[in-house]
């Protein structure tokens, strides 16, 4: 997972993490638009799969996304997964200037029209997409891009809660899967909600896949696993100050963590709400493993569930210990051989 490089720099990342033996890259979006730095990555490795994750939709019309993601499915020859999400009200409202609510059914008819789009584009069906929040029927011949070899460019969405999830299940083909979770969410709350969206288009569970991102405190020594359990805490405290995510504290009995970080928030306090993550919670939301144990963890806790793992460390890890880049390298071909 990576994001926020300037574009040379994406290039050259690209071409080092291909060389390592990872399978792809997700490009976040904040200050950098993620589908430039993926045109910059697709020319540069062509082997690796890429996927936004996410990319800002409600700023851009469906047309727009569209074509950027048509193009990159045609550099990438059908290893480019488009990965979209609401972002929150006050950016999209006071930093983009666009429309936001409702953000659930907006983002589900979002997907729908950009569906609408590729089939135009494939030749498969004229343009006419006519919803409550996005219309387009026009489309002469002289502004379509073209026919590519991979015309199904799968689509996933960022969702966290029951009704985005069910909404993924219906539409998506695959989720974004938040950082904070826990293994037990995963099977006992967002897949059995996916399950229900995707009954009501005859469609199953499995036909939804999860791209899953993973904290990591992995060292051989206690001094190499510490600065990145502080940085799993202080990234866990973060997510958890947000109110909408207390029920994943509540649910493994870590009752009412999520008002004290968002007190101790408020408050400036950011050493105090790592302080609040306990032993007990890093074992739930991340993985804890030496070198050698990691690839094993990784499958052992998510064969089955997950359908890609994003490691949410490595680049850091990696920029500020380049001696384990080759660490990396031997733990990504060993979950891939496993998979």
């Amino acid at each position: 997972m990576t994001g926020n490089n300037a574009l040379p720099r994406m290039a050259q990342l690209a071409v080092e993490w291909e060389q390592l033996g990872f399978s792809g890259i997700t490009l976040t979006e904040t200050g950098r638009t993620a589908y430039l730095s993926a045109a910059v990555a697709a020319v540069a490795a062509p082997s690796l799969s890429l996927t936004t994750g996410i990319a800002v939709a409600f700023p851009r019309s469906p047309m727009i996304t569209a074509s950027t993601a048509w193009e990159l499915a045609e550099a990438t020859q059908g290893k480019f997964l488009l990965g979209l999400g609401t972002q929150v009200k006050a950016h999209i409202e006071r930093r983009f200037s666009s429309e936001f609510d409702p953000p659930g059914p907006r983002l589900r008819e979002y997907i729908q029209a950009v569906r609408a789009c590729f089939s135009a584009f494939a030749g498969r069906e004229k343009l006419d997409f006519k919803g409550q929040y996005y219309n387009l029927t026009l489309l002469p011949d002289a502004w379509k891009p073209g026919a590519i070899d991979h015309p199904d460019i799968p689509i996933y969405i960022s969702a966290v809660g029951p009704w985005m999830t069910r909404m993924a299940g219906e539409v998506a083909d695959g989720i974004h899967v938040h950082p904070l979770h826990s293994v037990r969410y995963l099977n006992e709350v967002l897949l059995p909600k996916v399950a229900e969206g995707a009954a009501l288009t005859n469609r199953s569970v499995d036909d939804v896949a999860l791209a899953v991102p993973v904290f990591t405190i992995v060292g051989d020594t206690e001094e190499e696993r510490a600065p990145w359990r502080d940085r799993a805490r202080s990234q866990i405290a973060f997510y958890g100050s947000t109110r909408n995510y207390a029920f994943q504290f509540e649910m493994l009995g870590f009752e009412g963590v999520s008002a004290k970080l968002n007190d101790r928030l408020k408050a400036g306090d950011l050493q105090g709400m790592s302080d609040l993550i306990t032993e007990d919670m890093l074992e739930q939301y991340a993985v804890t493993a030496t070198w050698d144990e990691l690839a094993d963890k990784l499958v052992d806790r998510y064969q089955g569930v997950a359908d890609r793992l994003i490691m949410y460390f490595a680049q850091p890890q990696m920029e500020r210990h380049p001696e384990t880049a080759g660490k990396w390298g031997e733990v990504a071909r060993a979950v891939r051989a496993a998979s």
